[in-house]
């Protein structure tokens, strides 16, 4: 019952978290890649030991004056440059300047370009994947908690789950936005927007588990349950479930950041604080607020 009676302290911490989030959101702004804003992908393959080191082909890239480049590695022998539209002189100087004092050949094996209209679009495509996303949540909710339990509808049940995924959407964003302006090159990609969509079905199918279990816990109490404590009951008996299966996605997620390639540890990333954030809005927001929101408190 601890969690449900100190409920007003969970909800301030989601909440500035969630404020903290948008500020962050608002002042520094999305770092979008060029699958977002256009932009070439250059990819080349040295032989072996002859790869520069990311600070190196940075150094190098600069004197061309591109602008913003983000580089990558690929593989034990692989680059990858990602910039602003290039010009084919701009291309050849690129491949001219990462070969330069390299002892065996490059090999270039991808160059592609796209444009800022297809960035455009990718990025409409994606928010519609985001909201079509939660509007089918909040159905399939209403839907399948529709004869819940007393004193909460199952819009409601819908509701908490959509302020639940806003709260599990917002705190691995800010956090990317902070670390991508102060820290690492980190962008919001295709791969980025892919993990939002994993947390949304993570953080609904643990927030369901606790909800399946409070309208188990109020069919057997009857119509005189007390749903406060009802709503505590059916917490004290998935909490274990929810933190162990947290830890140990988390514990793959760890794995495949430090152990993992280069292309998928800001996957990994975004993943495991998305988890973070579900297990908190689970536990600490979802349930509570139906305590909040039911009218025979």
């Amino acid at each position: 019952m601890f969690i449900v009676n100190q409920r007003k302290i969970f909800f301030v911490i989601a909440g500035i978290l969630m404020v903290v989030a948008v500020a962050l959101i608002m002042a520094i702004g999305l770092n979008l890649s060029i699958e977002f804003t256009g932009g070439s992908i250059v990819e080349v393959t040295y032989a072996d030991g002859d790869r520069l080191t990311l600070s190196e082909a940075e150094s190098r890239l600069e004197n061309l004056n591109l602008g913003a480049i983000r580089l990558q590695e690929a593989g034990e022998n692989g680059l990858i440059v990602r910039s602003k539209t290039l010009s084919e002189e701009e291309h050849a100087a690129v491949l001219n300047t990462l070969a330069e004092g390299v002892s065996s050949p490059i090999t270039e094996g991808r160059f592609s370009s796209i444009g800022p209209s297809i960035g455009a679009e990718l990025r409409q495509k994606s928010g519609t994947a985001l909201i079509l996303v939660i509007v089918l949540i909040i159905l399939f909710i209403a839907y399948s908690f529709r004869k819940a339990s007393k004193g909460v509808s199952s819009w409601k049940y819908g509701f908490v789950a959509i302020v639940a995924l806003v709260h599990d959407v917002l705190i691995p964003t800010g956090v990317f936005v902070l670390l991508g302006h102060y820290f690492v090159s980190f962008q919001i990609d295709t791969l980025f927007v892919s993990a939002l969509l994993a947390i949304l079905g993570y953080s609904v199918n643990d927030t369901i588990v606790v909800f399946d279990r409070v309208r188990e816990n109020v069919a057997a109490a009857g119509p005189k349950a007390n749903f406060p404590e009802v709503v505590g009951k059916s917490l004290r008996q998935t909490m274990a479930r929810s933190i162990n299966t947290s830890l140990t996605t988390l514990l793959v997620l760890l794995a495949l950041f430090f152990v993992g390639g280069e292309t998928t540890r800001h996957f990994a990333l975004v993943l495991a604080i998305g988890v973070l954030a579900g297990t908190y809005s689970s536990i600490f927001l979802a349930a509570p607020l139906l305590v909040s929101l039911n009218k025979d408190k």
